[in-house]
């Protein structure tokens, strides 16, 4: 989906789509985000995109292991304009908010965060009326 043009004459790219909050749902997520951006003109084959990948996988996840609640979606939403690509991942459990945790020596989970907060130009968390979303820009 396009948006029209702004007043500076930025062409403005959005694409949101809800998901089944499962292990499946979050990977046709990435699936479907790099489909969307190679339609954009960003091809899977740049940094950029594989970026992307990356941190919508990991957001996805996120959003399917800690905020799931069942019979409710997550949504992916991708917005590019003006260089800045944000990716967005919204679930409905407001009440468990993200952060960064600190290493553990040989732990086999809690590096999402850590590789969203090295990859990204800036990350955060926005309340919705119902849970929460969890944005990630890329330059």
């Amino acid at each position: 989906m396009t948006a029209p043009i702004t007043p500076t004459g930025t062409l403005v790219r959005v694409f949101t789509q809800r998901f089944s909050c499962t292990r499946r749902g979050a990977r046709l997520a990435r699936q479907l985000a790099l489909v969307e951006l190679h339609s954009w003109g960003i091809p899977e084959s740049t940094a950029l995109s594989a970026d992307a990948g990356l941190l919508v996988a990991e957001l996805a996840a996120n959003a399917v292991v800690h905020g799931r609640v069942p019979g409710r979606d997550f949504e992916l939403r991708m917005t590019l304009l003006e260089g800045v690509l944000r990716l967005e991942v919204s679930d409905a459990r407001g009440d468990r908010r993200p952060a960064v945790r600190p290493h553990t020596y040989q732990a086999e989970s809690g590096y999402g965060l850590r590789i969203v907060d090295a990859l990204a130009a800036d990350w955060g968390v926005m309340d919705r009326l119902v849970g929460k979303t969890v944005w990630a820009e890329l330059s």
